[in-house]
């Protein structure tokens, strides 16, 4: 019955999607693609499609130039694809939600964060790479050198 449910509800909002993406309000899309993100997240466990509702979100929030709602999906893209061993795509997005919050005075505390995670995607393809990430980083943001997080990567 909850599957029956499930697959309801992302039927509807799918439709809702539709006809909000046709009358150009893209925010109310995006979170739609949230909503059903979520209904596979935790009732269908379907970790791709929960990904690819969050990258379309992503890029809804993109559109209407909403960069923090943006990261914040591809912030779970980029868990998910870790979880899934797709460290390329995990390290991508963390290194580009990264980048973004060390030029902003209120998210540059956690660049640090998005730098760590990405290293660890590196450590689990490489060595090599996860050192020369870990350098490039220091290099990027300063701070990150003496961080707990920098110190634990060495």
């Amino acid at each position: 019955m909850l599957l029956f449910l499930s697959t309801e509800a992302i039927n509807c909002l799918n439709r809702a999607i539709e006809i909000y993406t046709d009358m150009g309000r893209f925010t109310i899309a995006a979170k739609h693609h949230i909503s059903i993100a979520e209904i596979y997240e935790t009732e269908l466990v379907d970790i791709e499609k929960a990904i690819a509702h969050y990258e379309q979100a992503a890029d809804y929030y993109k559109g209407e130039e909403s960069t923090s709602s943006a990261n914040k999906c591809l912030l779970k893209v980029a868990t998910y694809a870790a979880q899934l061993e797709q460290y390329q795509k995990a390290i991508e997005i963390y290194e580009q939600v990264g980048t973004h919050a060390m030029d902003s005075t209120l998210l540059k505390y956690s660049a640090k964060d998005h730098f760590f995670k990405a290293a660890l995607c590196h450590f689990c393809v490489d060595m090599l790479n996860a050192k020369l990430a870990v350098q490039k980083y220091e290099e990027m943001f300063p701070a990150f050198s003496d961080s707990r997080e920098c110190k634990l990567l060495k």
